[in-house]
């Protein structure tokens, strides 16, 4: 995306006027951190949590609720 594109889309998503000059200027300023958690080492694991959910419509005092499943699983 250029600085114009960044500007209009935050215009866009939040009512925002951020010049194309800004975002260059913002953009300049964090490329250093970007660039220096990009070269950190890395653990040799990581852990993840796996989620995932099932919607269903069931039901329940004469009414149609929506009831959720749901299964998490941690992963090392």
């Amino acid at each position: 995306m250029t600085t114009r594109d960044i500007s209009e889309q935050v215009k866009e998503l939040y009512g925002v006027d951020v010049s194309a000059e800004t975002v260059s200027n913002i953009t300049n300023r964090i490329l250093p951190l970007v660039a220096e958690w990009q070269s950190r080492p890395l653990e040799k694991t990581y852990s993840f949590v796996f989620m995932d959910a099932i919607h269903y419509k069931v039901r329940e005092d004469k009414q149609v609720v929506i009831k959720l499943h749901m299964l998490l699983s941690e992963l090392i």
